[in-house]
């Protein structure tokens, strides 16, 4: 009896307490939002409280595996990944216009998903390795680990979860001790792409200019993105009744399932890319200040375990976690308000879908094992 009762204190001792409270008020304000998208009636529903549940097993399983344990499995981990990305180039299920998801006869997975924590976790144990000394040949070798997979994804086509890969694996890399210097020449010269971009909008948004590097979907939701009035019935449909739900919400919001954005079906994909435009209609702008103040706390809190993290593995995976988390919550805002590009990101914890969900799990369960951990004294 003592023995399991022992065993029970552990399995609740592994718990990020501060974090828990956090992320158990965003499932809950997740699935209330996600009734009122799919309506009452609508099996999405039931659906997503099973894969709330799923993630919540996930992290708790997780978060008993201590980060010694977890870098044995960043290897591993990023070789099967890769791999099974490339399986998706060869063997892979198209859908939508997108090769993404690979059926495994048992199960049908979505690689590109997994490479959301295989890849910080590579890179996390790279750096480790080097016991915090820096080489030139370690950056390059930590480019090539984060561009491989990247560029796989991105031949999908999937640009928004290769961004979220890209963020995760780059923070690590600038956590590592990347020279702000070293980016800084980017950054202006993207600014000033950007600028030429937006001057000659007109003109390279023509149907007979090529982007060369973006395919034609890409190319037309940046042009979207600069003039959403183009094509208000076409392209830009998504956005621009994105953009009325969320002015239509106001201060206040029109109520929970009064939103009539929503109820009569004008906002495109409102359970999974736009849901955020869903919460935003029925909950105004006091409600949307919440979801961010919570989003703020989960980063928040992720920041404090990273700087209080026992190792070097441990800072560099939590602040990479961190920063993919501000990624998720970025972009997709982003998207639904009109100042980004729509690049199919789901909204951390709100969002349907049941891979993203564990993912997310994944995640979080790994930040309470960097919490709690401490290596032992000789």
């Amino acid at each position: 009896m003592k023995r399991f009762l022992a065993g029970v204190r552990y399995m609740f001792s592994v718990l990020d307490w501060p974090l828990l409270m956090i992320l158990c008020m965003m499932a809950a304000l997740g699935l209330i939002v996600m009734h009122s998208a799919v309506g009452s009636t609508d099996w999405r529903f039931a659906d997503q409280a099973r894969n709330f549940l799923i993630a919540f097993c996930a992290m708790w399983v997780v978060a008993m595996v201590p980060p010694p344990q977890l870098m044995r499995f960043a290897v591993p981990a990023y070789m099967v990944g890769v791999a099974l990305l490339m399986a998706v180039e060869l063997f892979g299920e198209t859908s939508l216009g997108a090769q993404r998801w690979l059926n495994l006869g048992f199960i049908r997975v979505q690689p590109s998903e997994m490479m959301k924590i295989a890849v910080p976790l590579m890179l996390a144990w790279h750096f480790h390795r080097g016991d915090g000394v820096l080489r030139a040949r370690d950056m390059l070798l930590a480019g090539l680990l984060l561009l491989v997979p990247f560029l796989l994804i991105v031949k999908q086509p999937d640009l928004g979860t290769a961004l979220l890969v890209f963020a995760a694996g780059f923070c690590a890399i600038y956590f590592a001790g990347l020279s702000f210097r070293l980016l800084a020449p980017v950054l202006i010269v993207g600014v000033l792409a950007l600028g030429a971009l937006i001057y000659n909008e007109p003109y390279l948004c023509e149907p007979e200019v090529d982007w060369v590097v973006l395919h034609d979907y890409q190319k037309h939701r940046v042009c979207t993105l600069l003039n959403p009035g183009s094509d208000p019935l076409g392209r830009g449909f998504h956005t621009i009744q994105s953009m009325v739900a969320v002015g239509s919400g106001g201060l206040y919001g029109k109520g929970y399932m009064r939103g009539t954005q929503t109820h009569l079906d004008f906002i495109p994909e409102r359970t999974t890319d736009f849901v955020f435009a869903v919460y935003a209609e029925e909950f105004g702008m006091y409600g949307g200040i919440l979801l961010l103040v919570l989003y703020g706390l989960l980063i928040a809190r992720c920041l404090v375990i990273a700087s209080g993290a026992a190792t070097h593995f441990g800072r560099l995976m939590a602040g990479a976690l961190a920063m993919m988390f501000c990624a998720y919550v970025f972009v997709n805002i982003g998207m639904v308000t009109g100042i980004l590009p729509v690049v199919g990101v789901p909204l951390p914890f709100m969002s349907y879908g049941g891979t993203a969900l564990v993912t997310l799990g994944v995640a979080c369960g790994i930040m309470m094992s960097i919490a709690r951990y401490r290596p032992p004294r000789d």
